[in-house]
């Protein structure tokens, strides 16, 4: 007989949840909501559940005070720290949205699809998806090769503690990126919409499944 573990089921309250109001590139730690925009979820930490909200876009406070640029390179490293230990077991994923030219980055909104995945992690294997809980830091890379211009980074941890209810812990940082290349980010995918209950990555109990976790969303464009 199997026996499954019993804390990240019952990990279910306020106290366990969190927000990112931080970017750390080089070490560096930003201010609170430096670079960020400010999310709805301030100070409650409560996360989007509706797969079908224009939350899950940025999940950003609609009187939040505006946010500054962080210049970037391409092929740099960017990290989100956590209000928070992050107690749910989930994976982390990371989206960019290119802010066309001549619209404004602090107050551009991301509607259809212009976001394109750069990363996702996080299931450590086993005999059901593992995850690795607790930590305060979450990072990814830039792409060499994404085209010079202003960003939106979507930083996303999905909890998966509840069997078919994933819980979705989401930030945009406000990115100028230099040094890039000639890449063409792809495929492109808009939120809400790319993401279902269908999806094997959201319906599946972390506790009883077998073989690897499939990640939602569209596949890594690495350039």
């Amino acid at each position: 007989m199997k026996s499954f573990p019993l804390l990240p089921l019952l990990a279910t309250g306020s106290l366990a949840h969190y927000y990112f109001p931080n970017t750390i590139v080089d070490g560096v730690q930003s201010d609170d909501w430096e670079f960020i925009r400010q999310t709805q979820n301030v100070p409650g930490s409560e996360p989007v559940e509706d797969l079908d909200s224009n939350l899950l876009r940025c999940f950003e406070a609609s009187d939040r005070p505006a946010a500054d640029v962080l210049s970037v390179a391409a092929g740099a490293e960017i990290g989100l720290k956590s209000s928070n230990s992050m107690g749910h077991p989930g994976p982390s994923l990371f989206y960019m949205a290119r802010v066309p030219d001549g619209e404004d980055i602090t107050t551009w909104q991301p509607t259809g699809d212009v976001w394109f995945k750069i990363d996702h992690y996080g299931d450590q294997g086993g005999e059901y998806p593992q995850f690795e809980t607790e930590m305060t830091e979450i990072y990814t890379t830039i792409p060499s090769s994404v085209p010079d211009g202003n960003y939106l980074l979507r930083a996303e941890h999905i909890g998966l503690h509840v069997a078919g209810a994933p819980q979705f812990y989401i930030a945009c940082a406000q990115l100028s990126v230099s040094g890039g290349g000639s890449g063409n980010p792809s495929p492109l995918v808009s939120f809400p919409g790319v993401y279902t209950m269908n999806d094997p990555g959201l319906s599946v109990n972390i506790y009883v499944a077998d073989g690897p976790y499939e990640y939602p969303g569209p596949e890594v464009w690495s350039g």
